[in-house]
């Protein structure tokens, strides 16, 4: 959890006790808010003391419990200030995954330069629609979302659009582990390396390797995407953080830069392509 998160957490809890200690009918105990609202009185507690994320029904609650429900639309905002920016895949995906893609194809809409580093599977943007398939069906099964494969297909790939526009470039950069990752039956694997081979060359991208024999200034740790240098999409399996703080921001420029620096291109990126499909032997 990052410190802006847990400090605008812990702001929220203060504004909660100060609702409890400034209640109309005179000052609520803990115990006297817990019983009011059937809530376990350790839950009052850490809400207050930035221990516990409080959803929007515990906001209205706690408003109404406290004898002042105007205060509900402040509290909302507080929340949404921050939680906007850690957003949990059990409540984006509670609809499936086509919404989240369909969110990122607006994101990606309103960008025109992107630099993307992935070190476990091919990234999203360069996916054949087997191949996405094949990612979202596993990821579908881990968060135990509703299934809506082909749905979330057709969104991944329109976004796929973006390459053609000549408005727009792509620095991206892949670990060679995402290479040969079996996450997919050998020969859609094959398909994907045959379309990341094809992409080199166009002009609006710009696609780097590093090879596990390269030598690494950072190991090649989480995966992330930038939008215009001002905002980094990080994904955990938990939650996609949103980071849109300067020294955020900067911090994942810095990283990737330091992965580049170990990344070969062209005709060297085309040969460790070549290399991982030719281990397939399909």
């Amino acid at each position: 959890m990052t410190t802006d998160y847990q400090q605008a957490r812990e702001a929220l809890g203060v504004r909660l006790r100060e609702l409890r200690l400034s209640a109309p009918d005179g000052r609520l105990t803990g115990s006297g808010l817990a019983r009011r609202l059937g809530w376990p009185q350790p839950k009052i507690s850490k809400l207050e003391n930035g221990k516990q994320t409080a959803t929007p029904e515990d906001l209205r609650a706690w408003a109404e419990g406290t004898g002042q429900p105007d205060a509900y639309d402040e509290l909302l905002a507080r929340l949404g200030g921050f939680e906007s920016h850690i957003r949990s895949w059990r409540r984006q995906l509670a609809s499936g995954h086509k919404p989240v893609q369909d969110m990122h194809l607006a994101a990606h809409a309103d960008a025109f330069v992107f630099r993307g580093w992935e070190s476990s599977m091919v990234m999203g943007i360069l996916q054949t629609p087997d191949y996405a398939r094949h990612i979202f069906t596993r990821y579908a099964e881990l968060q135990q979302s509703p299934r809506d494969t082909e749905e979330a297909v057709r969104s991944r790939i329109k976004r796929q659009d973006a390459l053609y526009d000549p408005a727009k470039r792509f620095h991206l950069i892949m670990w060679e582990a995402a290479l040969r990752a079996l996450i997919c039956p050998p020969s859609v694997l094959a398909a994907q390396l045959d379309r990341l081979a094809g992409v080199i060359g166009l002009d609006t991208v710009e696609l780097g390797i590093i090879p596990f024999s390269a030598s690494l200034k950072i190991p090649p740790a989480t995966a992330f995407w930038m939008y215009d240098d001002s905002r980094v999409i990080v994904e955990t399996w938990h939650s996609e953080l949103w980071i849109e703080d300067e020294a955020g921001v900067n911090t994942y420029l810095r990283t990737w830069n330091a992965l580049k620096e170990s990344a070969v291109y062209g005709s060297d990126a085309h040969r460790a392509i070549s290399a991982a499909r030719r281990t397939l032997n399909v």
